[in-house]
């Protein structure tokens, strides 16, 4: 993408600082409800290909799709390009500290994806909506699922596009028999962020889906620009209210200021807070109650027979191979199971052993987890990081509650698995390090008071700070199992609403 030239002083009624999902959101809804405004996206990564906010499984090259993985993987990329710090397991993505892998404590896990699209251009597209008391108490219940239908309408949200793929139906049936449910707790298909071609092959929503007529050359430019490369060192404040940002182009390293009434800090969970420091906020909540999903997974095997049945022939294309089944979050089982067919074995199998596509299960459990005012990102203005950022340092750490709860899914996890098959190895269901869910929430929390225990209040403003507003994963503020994204995208379409009745 061209760079825009760096012009002291322009003007723009709304900036949006980083380009995922719930940033792309409140560039949507503002363009389709309030299409007067002029609004600048900025993001410190690069773009990954001509279409911004690209899925980058939608990049038919393999080579392609490596380069482009390989160039949202953080400044450590750029300056030692040789040795690249991929997060655990996704492409992708970079450790927020490359040398802590290996501590149990803490969040060593914890990782970023720096380029258009954020972590929008590389995740898996579960869209669950939240259960119970995931939901926000909050917010009415017609508030919060008519703004869950509209994220559903932005991502391209579908429970049917893997629905041909063969032994999905018995892999619920089967699991449906260990996890009897009812209404909205019922093993099902996982809505997924995906469109289904006639041919039958899956496109992955990127942000690029999101941001519709947006992500189009037409568009651009005129009421709506987004400038990559670009970092937000800090939203300009003065007397309570925003003017605007500091704004650094890193291809160039020059430095300018941008004047808007309007800012809203989408640059993921860990550094939404990091630019609210930088910015001078200081309020208690900030960076706290940062809440993981502890991930336990394990894989299994369909029996022999299910698989020579094959029962029918399967939909063409990808959904051929790739079925994707839900077990809802409940109170009483504080967990969501993603149930996941593969197209290989993820544990090598004897060269002889051919693996049926469909016939290898991942079972992913994602657990809820108490919030804790102590687990929080703390910000350091003398120990700045490779953008020059107040540097981040985690601490994190589970409660007895926590633990009991990962033993409860370990169990969960070794039943399904008993119920669909055999599995791969004779380890038992693990849990991965802290981190690897990549759905990190609570740092900029909603609250429906100003209590000291949230950073924004139900339209996502910031509290004491006049046209700030935070989206995001990191603003949801209840214990969660289910994928945020959904969620998070809901609450920026609220947030978009009261910046477009704001500003008409």
């Amino acid at each position: 993408m061209e760079i825009a030239s760096d012009k002291a002083h322009q003007a723009f009624d709304v900036v949006i600082v980083g380009s995922g999902p719930a940033g792309a959101a409140y560039a949507r809804v503002l363009h389709e409800e309030a299409p007067h405004l002029r609004v600048l996206m900025v993001e410190a990564g690069p773009l990954l290909s001509e279409q911004p906010g690209l899925h980058v499984k939608n990049l038919t090259d393999p080579a392609a799709r490596t380069a482009a993985q390989l160039a949202s993987q953080g400044p450590m990329t750029s300056l030692n390009p040789e040795t690249p710090t991929p997060g655990p397991g996704r492409p992708g993505t970079f450790l927020l500290r490359p040398d802590a892998l290996a501590p149990l404590a803490g969040m060593p896990a914890a990782a970023m994806s720096s380029n258009v699209g954020g972590m929008g251009a590389h995740w898996t597209c579960a869209c669950p909506r939240p259960g119970e008391s995931e939901r926000i108490a909050f917010l009415d219940d017609g508030t919060l699922d008519s703004a869950l239908s509209e994220a559903e309408r932005l991502l391209s949200v579908t429970a049917l596009a893997f629905e041909g793929a063969p032994f999905s139906a018995k892999v619920r049936q089967r699991l449906a028999g260990e996890f009897p449910r009812t209404g909205s707790a019922a093993i099902k298909s996982m809505p997924l962020a995906v469109q289904k071609l006639p041919d039958g092959t899956i496109t992955w929503s990127g942000t690029d889906v999101v941001l519709g007529p947006l992500a189009g050359p037409a568009t651009r430019g005129d009421r709506f620009e987004l400038r990559d490369r670009t970092l937000c060192r800090r939203v300009l404040i003065d007397d309570g209210r925003v003017t605007g940002v500091e704004l650094k182009n890193l291809t160039t390293g020059t430095e300018y200021t941008i004047s808007a009434p309007v800012v809203v800090v989408a640059a993921d969970a860990l550094r939404t807070p990091q630019v609210l420091f930088a910015s001078g906020i200081r309020l208690r909540a900030l960076g706290r109650y940062l809440n993981d999903q502890p991930q336990v997974v394990s894989a299994v095997r369909l029996p022999i027979n299910t698989v020579e049945d094959k029962d029918g022939d399967a939909v063409v294309g990808a959904a051929r191979h790739s079925g994707v089944s839900w077990v809802p979050y409940t109170d009483h089982e504080p967990f969501h199971g993603q149930v996941m067919q593969l197209d290989a074995s993820p544990i090598p199998l004897a060269d002889d052993d051919p693996v049926v596509p469909g016939s290898i299960i991942g079972l992913g459990w994602f657990c809820a987890t108490e919030t804790v005012e102590e687990n929080r990102v703390e910000f350091d203005e003398d120990a700045l990081d490779h953008y020059g950022m107040p540097g981040m340092s985690i601490q994190y750490s589970l409660t007895w509650k926590d633990l009991r709860v990962i033993d409860q899914a370990k169990e969960a996890v070794t039943r399904a698995g008993k119920a669909l098959g055999t599995f791969l190895d004779d380890r038992p269901p693990f849990l991965l390090p802290a981190g690897s869910s990549l759905h990190y929430q609570g740092s900029v929390r909603m609250g429906q008071y100003d209590d000291g225990r949230s950073v924004c209040g139900p339209d996502s403003q910031v509290w004491g700070t006049d046209g700030l507003y935070v989206a995001g994963n990191g603003v949801i503020p209840t214990s969660t199992a289910c994928n945020p994204t959904l969620t998070s995208v809901g609450l920026a379409v609220l947030g978009a609403r009261a910046i477009s009745h704001r500003l008409s």
